[in-house]
């Protein structure tokens, strides 16, 4: 659990599955190999503050005292207030709601309709697919990450796969209702976040990342044909967009600061999926929504994020 100035560790939901080989280059990047210390460590906050040019509003005074220390009226400075610490505070607050409305009384989620054998091939074929189009993808991902000006970087890669068993309900959901028809191929194609990536930047960085990461995949021949700014929401922060490849395989990127991509995934996960379930009741519905939006209040929206604007391709 974060303290109030610490940034948290790697983030892995229970249930996440494991990371495949070919992202271990990756990951041990993230975790501090070449002699650099692990992201989102205390030490790699020191050591982006020390590296600020002079007069940066976020650099360390040289004369500053060590955090937690008198300063030198022998007065001790106040807590500081920020996202980070307030972190305990939302994950009693999560304990606090689940005990009054305990998943115990809830039935089981959407339902996957029952498939006969050629649906189950086709599930089998969609699959398959996906996972071949994203080890392609995955690779160009990391080559964006390793060379970006902007010091961004991939974060949560383990999750760059939607679940096997979701994914089968998607599929099985499409096969039952909007194309019982369709080849494999064709119903990949139709889910924008089987394959999905996120690109971290600090906040002072963010809006540069934003431009150079979208840049950068458009010149790999990707095409974007759709762009949410949700900066300016109350009960989620980031940006989301979506992406086609060559051959028509749709996937998704996100736009992260640490704070906002932590408050996702470590915080408000488990009250989106309570939001997004049909059985979920008004009653609760409101302390979630008031939940989510408590959690936002404390994320900083990054200079210039506002500027960045929706986009929506016709026909999509």
């Amino acid at each position: 659990m974060p303290g109030p100035n610490d940034v948290p560790g790697r983030l892995r939901l229970p249930d996440s599955p494991a990371a495949p080989d070919h992202a271990h280059d990756l990951e041990r990047l993230a975790a501090g190999d070449r002699g650099h210390p692990a992201r989102w460590s205390r030490a790699e906050l020191r050591d982006r503050l020390d590296r600020l040019p002079p007069g940066h509003p976020s650099a360390t005074p040289a004369d500053a005292p060590e955090r937690g220390q008198p300063r030198p009226d022998g007065q001790a400075d106040a807590p500081e207030r920020s996202y980070w610490s307030e972190v305990p505070g939302f994950q009693r607050a999560w304990a606090d709601h689940v005990r009054k409305w305990p998943m115990e009384r809830l039935p089981s989620g959407d339902a996957t309709p029952e498939l006969n054998p050629e649906q189950h091939r086709q599930v089998d074929d969609v699959i398959a697919r996906v996972h071949q189009t994203e080890d392609a993808l995955t690779k160009r991902m990391g080559e964006t990450a390793r060379d970006n000006a902007s010091g961004a970087w991939l974060e949560g890669l383990e999750f760059r796969v939607k679940g096997e068993e979701r994914l089968k309900q998607k599929i099985a959901n499409l096969l039952d209702t909007g194309a019982p028809d369709a080849t494999g191929k064709e119903i990949a194609q139709q889910i924008p976040d089987a394959i999905r990536y996120t690109f971290c930047a600090d906040s002072e960085n963010y809006k540069d990342t934003y431009w150079e990461i979208k840049g950068r995949l458009e010149t790999c021949g990707y095409h974007m044909y759709y762009g949410e700014n949700h900066w300016p929401d109350s009960l989620y922060k980031g940006i989301n967009t979506r992406w086609t490849t060559r051959d028509g395989q749709r996937f998704e990127v996100q736009f992260h600061t640490p704070e906002s991509f932590h408050a996702k995934q470590a915080i408000t996960h488990a009250s989106y999926e309570r939001l997004r379930s049909a059985v979920t009741t008004d009653g609760e519905r409101r302390e979630l929504r008031a939940f989510q939006h408590q959690v936002c209040s404390w994320i900083t929206a990054p200079a210039g994020a506002a500027d960045i604007p929706n986009y929506r391709e016709e026909g999509h």
